[in-house]
């Protein structure tokens, strides 16, 4: 039977979520607790791949096995896993649900302080000039204009499109830090970094809101701004049809 895992993970221990030869992964971490806990081989297919020090505050994964008390394998999964890594449900879905390929939409967070704080070291980005919120909106709303982003996609990738429908892209502030959330169907490698790099050059003043468009006509990596660090970006949200899964 196939089962839905959903689980959040604090990204820094980590190199991304996908398994990878000599680096430790979430994925890892997870395929073997679950074969432990279930005595059997489980691979986990997840909804989709976060870089190396990416957090997660909501991710989903499927794979199959037989089970018996669901709510049972929630409570020893988050016994037997590491602290940066948390299970919050397990729930039987349809034998054709896909994690990655059924999923309809993702949400992105960026955070931002703008003083120093150690409380946010791990968790957040440190820009200490003056930012122009309403610039960077300018320019945030201009993506939703456009569904090429190959000049935000991360070099030598091996998609076979740069197509993305961007249905959301706003900055506000949260209490004592600045938030750039951003929803789409899917999400280019490095994509939402190079986006936050180079809405930030139009927040320093560096360029003008309408530069973006300039950005993504040009298709060119070079012409976007640099990748903000992974410490200030989580993963926030997965939606599915209704009729895909049954939690």
């Amino acid at each position: 039977m196939r089962y839905f895992i959903r689980f959040s993970y604090f990204g820094k221990p980590y190199h991304g979520w996908q398994n990878q030869p000599n680096a430790i992964t979430v994925q890892e971490v997870l395929e073997k607790a679950l074969s432990m806990l279930l005595r059997q081989p489980i691979e986990v297919v997840g909804a989709g791949r976060t870089d190396a020090g990416v957090h997660a505050k909501e991710m989903y994964a499927h794979f199959d096995a037989d089970i018996e008390q669901t709510e049972e394998l929630v409570y020893r999964l988050n016994a037997y896993l590491p602290d940066a890594i948390a299970v919050q449900n397990i729930f039987r879905v349809k034998d054709t649900a896909h994690a990655r390929f059924d999923a309809v939409e993702r949400t992105y967070e960026y955070w931002i302080v703008q003083h120093k704080n150690p409380f946010y070291s791990d968790l957040a980005h440190c820009v200490l000039q003056p930012l122009d919120i309403d610039a960077m909106n300018q320019a945030g709303a201009l993506l939703k204009q456009h569904s090429d982003f190959e000049c935000f996609s991360k070099s030598n990738t091996d998609v076979k499109t740069f197509i993305c429908d961007v249905r959301k892209a706003i900055w506000e502030v949260r209490d004592d830090k600045l938030v750039f959330t951003i929803s789409a169907d899917r999400f280019l490698r490095n994509m939402v970094r190079a986006v936050v790099g180079t809405l930030l050059d139009v927040g320093l003043g560096k360029m003008e809101p309408a530069r973006i468009e300039q950005i993504i006509a040009s298709k060119n990596r070079s012409e976007a701004g640099v990748s903000v660090p992974a410490k200030g970006l989580y993963l926030t949200a997965v939606s599915y049809p209704k009729n895909n899964i049954d939690e």
